[in-house]
């Protein structure tokens, strides 16, 4: 009778033992693995964003309903004063100075355009090299490891910028109808003019991601300033979406580099997303292009190779930069892509504290949880956090290589990797010892 006690006793924790997923290593974009378990954040606890976002939506505490004054309040109504961010942002950008996580790149400066509005690259000072492994620019088309510029293979992982917008109502009911969702790298002040448009792409379970908060060149930007950036449209959307934390973000024109692409990593968690094609339709108003233009060129990238997948640049801006999406739809299916929302396809989650825009929030810890209030107060913190620590290189390539360097698996084990391995034997272990103790009796 012991011995069938302890076998069953043996298969069942057995059972329960070699169902625990032991997570992957992180930052693989080429195999989309990335470690994250049901109710919990995608970054370790370690991470500074698990004190800077504490929201859920069963803490109790009484919000305001999104697009009311009392919740428009905290946020800037223009560009954002650095000098008046909250300390916990100030205090985790220096931090990661002190710690030499961001590098002492300098600021970019934009050259003057003939006419305003045209494209125009930042430059940096000379001597400087935008695609050297130091400052490794994204807008000089350098290839960060830990960038996303290409979906998985046979994936068309979509995403539209500048929202909530003109088009964002046309662009919702369209992929509702197709039973699709999409991810919006949104921007904060936008998000703040135009909150039913917001609630209406969130609403129908599309992802939130982060496009700063007005659309500036990043790189020419101090660490303070792409603190705000970053951290007040992180903050809106953590308030108005029932705390969900963003996990994405798209630099505006691409522009990141080495110091931007640390900051928004070391302080935000957040993970930079470029693109690997661009449709060019933000041309439209201007006459740049034409919707024939662009859907013939769409037509010919879905008839491409399928490796890698695409992470094509759309806008959701008006009416017609919609209206060239809904065109080109029905193209991808037909050439055998599968349609995703970019924030979906990479593993771990669309967001950090979540996996979708209608699952579970998984809330901060009980000692993060207990300190203080959710919403941040405007007390800059004195220390300065405008002096920088030269960071060690990163692997990076170009897009002038004849072979791009996909992201390797990173050589330390995510942080809830090693407990989660510890349980499995332990468990083992104890299931082992129960049946040789049946045994001796």
């Amino acid at each position: 009778m012991l011995l069938s006690t302890a076998l069953l006793l043996l298969g069942a924790t057995l059972r329960s033992a070699l169902a625990v997923t032991i997570p992957h290593d992180t930052h693989d974009h080429t195999h989309v693995e990335h470690a994250q378990l049901p109710g919990e954040w995608y970054q370790p606890e370690s991470h500074p964003v698990h004190k800077l976002f504490r929201r859920a939506p069963d803490d109790g505490v009484r919000r305001p309903a999104v697009g009311s004054p009392e919740w428009a309040a905290p946020y800037p109504q223009g560009l954002p004063d650095s000098s008046q961010l909250p300390s916990a942002w100030v205090d985790a950008l220096n931090a990661a100075v002190a710690a030499g996580r961001i590098p002492d790149i300098p600021q970019t400066t934009l050259p003057p355009t003939p006419n305003p509005g045209d494209p125009v690259n930042p430059v940096y000072p000379p001597g400087l090299n935008p695609i050297g492994p130091e400052i490794c620019s994204a807008t000089y088309r350098c290839r960060h490891a830990d960038d996303i510029w290409d979906a998985p293979d046979g994936v068309f992982a979509s995403s539209f910028d500048d929202g909530p917008l003109d088009g964002t109502e046309e662009l919702v009911d369209f992929l509702t109808a197709n039973n699709v969702q999409t991810t919006h790298f949104m921007i904060g002040l936008n998000i703040l003019q135009q909150p039913t448009l917001f609630l209406k792409a969130f609403d129908a379970g599309n992802d939130i991601a982060v496009h700063t908060y007005n659309h500036p060149h990043m790189t020419t930007l101090s660490n303070l300033d792409v603190v705000a950036q970053l951290g007040w449209t992180m903050q809106i959307i953590h308030e108005s979406t029932g705390g969900r934390v963003a996990r994405y973000w798209r630099p505006p024109y691409g522009d990141s580099d080495n110091r931007v692409r640390a900051i928004a990593e070391e302080v935000f968690g957040l993970e930079t997303v470029i693109w690997n094609r661009d449709v060019n339709d933000w041309r439209l108003a201007s006459g740049g292009t034409t919707p024939e233009q662009i859907v013939t060129e769409v037509t010919e990238w879905l008839g491409g190779p399928k490796s890698p997948g695409l992470v094509v640049l759309h806008h959701e801006r008006t009416e017609d930069t919609v209206s060239v999406f809904t065109s080109a739809f029905p193209l991808i299916a037909q050439n055998g892509w599968r349609f995703e929302s970019l924030a979906s396809v990479y593993g771990g989650g669309s967001y950090q504290n979540a996996q979708s825009s209608t699952s579970s929030v998984q809330r901060a810890s009980i000692v993060d949880g207990a300190e203080g209030s959710d919403t941040p107060s405007n007390t800059t913190s004195t220390t300065s956090a405008t002096t920088t620590t030269t960071a060690t290189s990163a692997t990076t390539t170009t897009a002038a290589s004849t072979t791009t360097e996909s992201a390797g698996p990173s050589q330390s084990e995510p942080a809830n990797s090693s407990s989660v391995r510890a349980s499995y034997h332990w468990t083992v272990s104890v299931a082992l010892g129960a049946l040789l103790a049946a045994l001796l009796l």
